[in-house]
């Protein structure tokens, strides 16, 4: 399964490769309230086909207007919108929000396909464009590496830039791994029981059997690391939390009723974690939106782990049996 960033570049790619022209559009920098965020794609076909999002919906109407006006574009520019009150609200952008894009016409020379080829070997890859040649380069990204645009270049970083480990590959695992893909998170999921190796069926996971402790060890764990224990298992899930509390992970969760994370937290004070790690656990897990079927659970927690990584707060979490 490819993120949304890949996902993106490979039907560009696609169109390109079927001898369209195609432009790479491309949040830069964002002021006040913006529809998406800076790194948002999109990539537009010559005949109006869209893939992707920079906005609600009005900036993409422009744009298409915009490049079936100028087809004679052979370099890279930067769009500003939203300059001035009147501006935001004919593009839609709220409180006055103004937002800078990169626009790049593609081509063979662009190295899409190379770019795709190293992401899908799981490399973290930043993508330099010198804005006055069009000229694209890759390389490896440096660790803590985010976008960057001035005047002369622009470069974006590719490839998972957050890890999560899933203790269990049981149902709510297989759909919570689905999410944690299309949000742009590397996964491992660890289960060291056989039986449920083998009805493993999600592509680009990492599918280990060591024990989750282990795991948790091995993989070194940081703060771009989170860690959800979904056994129901105390000797597979306490195991990992062990690990995974004493650590920078970001988010550590676990599955259960709020007595059995009671019962949890009780027994993790023997493991010689103190209070304030312990006070670190998300248990239950996930967001309280009423969740009962796996599906359900597996986007309550998705959408905790995802408001924890941006940074929105303490977040109570849902009672999940």
């Amino acid at each position: 399964m490819l993120n949304q960033d890949q996902d993106i570049l490979n039907r560009a790619n696609e169109w390109l490769a079927a001898g369209y022209k195609v432009q790479l559009f491309t949040v830069v920098n964002t002021w006040g309230s913006s529809p998406r965020p800076p790194g948002s794609l999109m990539a537009l076909r010559e005949d109006g086909h869209v893939v992707g999002s920079v906005s609600g919906g009005c900036i993409e109407d422009d744009l298409i207007l915009r490049t079936r006006n100028d087809e004679s574009l052979r370099t890279p520019q930067i769009i500003s919108y939203g300059v001035n009150a009147d501006e935001a609200r004919r593009f839609g952008l709220p409180c006055g929000g103004t937002m800078r894009l990169v626009q790049e016409p593609l081509s063979a020379d662009s190295g899409i396909n190379v770019l795709l080829s190293r992401l899908g070997q799981g490399e973290i890859i930043t993508r330099a464009l010198d804005l006055n040649t069009g000229e694209a380069t890759l390389r490896e990204a440096e660790n803590g590496e985010v976008l960057s645009c001035d005047d002369t270049q622009f470069s974006n970083v590719f490839g998972p830039r957050y890890r999560l480990l899933i203790i269990g590959a049981g149902q709510i695992g297989e759909l919570l791994a689905r999410i944690a893909l299309t949000l742009d998170f590397a996964v491992t999921v660890c289960d060291p029981r056989e039986e449920y190796h083998d009805e493993w069926a999600v592509d680009d996971v990492t599918l280990v059997h060591t024990m989750p402790d282990d795991t948790v060890t091995a993989m070194q764990a940081d703060a771009r690391m989170a860690v959800v224990a979904l056994t129901h298992d105390p000797k597979l899930d306490d195991l990992a939390l062990m690990e995974a509390l004493a650590s920078p992970a970001f988010y550590v969760a676990a599955l259960g009723s709020r007595l059995n994370n009671e019962k949890r937290r009780k027994r993790l004070l023997q493991f010689d974690l103190n209070e304030t790690q312990i006070a670190r656990l998300f248990g239950p897990a996930g967001l309280s939106i009423g969740s009962h079927t796996p599906a359900e659970i597996a986007v309550a927690i998705a959408a905790q782990l995802v408001a924890v990584k941006n940074g929105s707060g303490s977040l109570d979490s849902s009672q999940m049996k």
